[in-house]
């Protein structure tokens, strides 16, 4: 029998001929043919398979991926979460729905195959707030919409960034007006039940000017008994003049999760933002997260913490890019490893000619609590202008025997020894989140961590 041939408005091929997995030929057939959007969203989704289409899977070849190999993806092995097929799967549990910043939420969305769950103040929308599904946003605020979609994050970034912006079918529009600003937190999560599903999702962000916001987006779901599931993502922010955002990432997949984003934020003239991200889950991540400082006197901070342990694989790949004068950057990223685990971390700071003034820092440092545990760290910096201050800095050790012994010659024990210094590593983390919340959140990964 021959095989079904599917063709696309533009008159993109997809059949025997291809070599498309059945689940990208299912997310063909359901998101460029048969999802209902405005022409520019089909337009843009059009030109995202195009590009993935193209596109081969990186391999570690590639300088980007030299230490990360996704040979064990198996791709046609997935299906998307449709209705009536997530029957019986787990429900959000209640304590990821809890406030993190100690405050009632602005508004809270919760993604999952059961459906879109709203909890938002009516306030809101008198202020001009927008903070809904990235369904509702592609009909209701097109116009907006259309601004931010792709702009940032271009589809031909990589081949998952492609993906995502080709197929995402979930995800989160978020817009403060000019001079809007928002005390109360906003609040969503994406969760993603299910062995053998595909989550791919959109967040978009729009602060404009001389607003500000307080942010918060989970990603989690249950650890597995076998099997993959997989989640591909584009984060795309925009920061107006004089505008701020505070934007806290907490990803808790299960470790049967292989997660793929690629995240960058414009931040402009006099603008601040002040981005925090936890990674303790998935099985398999590489997250590419970049800081544009676009106008002058643009100022970007990156603050992450990750702990893995067992067989995970984290690979964060950072830039902070100066591209206007007098801009400031500073990063932080700390993380512990325990069993066989493994964290890459490649970052580099980017000054453009006539960027001066540019104040850049980045630090990686790692703790690594098994003799199989492996951390790679790769600072990086391109400077093209002569009137800037950067520096970097990475470290990779193991806990000093002088401090354990220390502890316990005044009778903690071994396991609480080690907890403690742990918990001092991660001390500098901490005392960049201001919200006691996330910060009891972390505390409380830290516990479960070291068992």
């Amino acid at each position: 029998m021959a095989s079904k041939v599917i063709v696309t408005p533009r008159g993109k091929t997809i059949g025997k001929d291809t070599k498309a997995s059945p689940f990208v030929k299912e997310v063909v057939t359901e998101y460029l043919l048969s999802h209902d959007s405005p022409q520019f969203v089909r337009d843009y989704r059009e030109h995202a398979w195009e590009v993935y289409d193209k596109k081969p899977l990186p391999t570690t070849d590639e300088e980007a991926w030299r230490r990360t190999d996704i040979r064990g993806l198996n791709l046609s092995a997935f299906r998307l979460p449709k209705p009536g097929t997530m029957d019986g799967m787990p429900s959000v549990p209640k304590e990821l729905t809890k406030p993190l910043m100690d405050l009632e939420h602005g508004g809270q969305i919760i993604l999952s195959p059961e459906g879109i769950q709203y909890q938002v103040d009516a306030t809101l929308a008198s202020q001009g707030v927008l903070f809904t599904d990235l369904t509702t946003a592609e009909w209701k605020y097109a116009d907006l919409l259309e601004q931010v979609m792709g702009r940032i994050v271009p589809p031909d970034e990589g081949k998952f960034a492609a993906m995502a912006a080709a197929f995402a079918y979930t995800g989160i529009f978020i817009y403060i007006p000019r001079g809007v600003k928002l005390e109360q937190p906003l609040h969503s999560i994406l969760w993603g039940p299910g062995e053998g599903v595909a989550y791919i999702s959109h967040i978009i962000v729009w602060v404009d000017d001389d607003a500000s916001l307080t942010y918060v987006h989970e990603v989690a779901s249950p650890t597995e008994a076998t099997g993959q599931s997989f989640h591909a993502g584009n984060v795309e922010i925009l920061l107006g003049e004089g505008s701020h955002l505070r934007f806290v990432e907490l990803q808790s997949w299960g470790e049967n999760m292989w997660n793929f984003t690629h995240e960058r934020a414009h931040v402009g003239r006099d603008a601040n933002l002040d981005w925090i991200f936890a990674a303790v889950g998935s099985r398999l991540t590489k997250n590419f997260s970049e800081i544009d400082l676009i106008g002058e006197g643009a100022q970007g901070r990156m603050s992450g913490f990750y702990f893995t342990d067992g067989i995970q694989h984290l690979d964060h790949d950072t830039q902070q890019n100066h591209l206007a004068p007098n801009t400031t950057s500073d990063l932080l990223f700390k993380g512990a490893l325990k069993g066989k685990s493994r964290s890459v971390w490649q970052g580099m700071i980017y000054v453009a000619p006539g960027a001066q003034k540019t104040d850049g820092y980045q630090a990686n440092r790692n703790l690594l609590l098994s003799d199989k545990a492996r951390a790679d760290s790769i600072p990086g910096l391109e400077i093209q202008a002569d009137d800037v201050r950067c520096t970097h800095g990475a470290t990779v050790s193991k806990i000093d025997p002088e401090e354990v012994f220390y502890l316990r010659s005044r009778g903690i024990p071994y396991q609480e020894a080690e907890r403690l210094i742990v918990e001092g590593f991660f001390e500098p983390i901490m005392q960049r989140i201001p919200f006691e919340g996330v910060k009891n959140r972390l505390r409380g990964i830290i516990l479960a961590k070291m068992g």
